[in-house]
């Protein structure tokens, strides 16, 4: 691991445990050259996914544009962070044993609205503004109005 301080390739590991998602590793390194302290995440890929956008340009699957489009959503909800996090790992996992490597973005769009719609409601919506491609307020009264067929709209 290349030393984020002076670029020295050898470093040393001086800890390792199970980060707080239980999903990666934390190491604590340490560079002899510099003597500076980093530390570091691993976590398990199981293959190398490509995102196949709708215009049909593709891309390398980003995790943490994943999270931050995630996080955008529920921003300012009470969530705690290891939740987002376990939500996060496993939409990618799910994506992962798909057993395809080419993924429709359309479908990674549903895989998250799924899981924001099974944790927080406000957050589905905001997400659903941006994926659906909401253009007027009317948008997101047509949205709601389906969330809660019941509800009769008061005239």
């Amino acid at each position: 691991m290349r030393c984020p301080f002076c670029g020295n390739v050898d470093t040393q590991v001086k800890d390792s445990r199970p980060a707080e998602d239980h999903v990666s590793i934390r190491r604590r390194r340490f560079c002899p050259s510099c003597g500076g302290r980093f530390t570091t995440y691993e976590r398990v890929q199981l293959r190398d996914l490509v995102v196949v956008k709708s215009s049909g340009r593709r891309e390398d699957f980003d995790r943490d544009k994943l999270e931050r489009s995630i996080r955008i959503a529920l921003q300012k909800r009470p969530l705690e962070p290891e939740r987002i996090d376990q939500m996060i790992s496993g939409i990618v996992r799910r994506l992962e044993s798909m057993g395809e490597t080419d993924i429709p973005s359309k479908t990674i769009g549903e895989i998250v609205m799924e899981a924001l719609a099974r944790i927080d409601t406000v957050a589905y919506v905001r997400f659903a503004s941006v994926y659906k491609n909401f253009q007027a307020a009317d948008d997101f009264d047509k949205f709601v109005s389906e969330l809660r067929p019941d509800v009769k709209p008061e005239d």
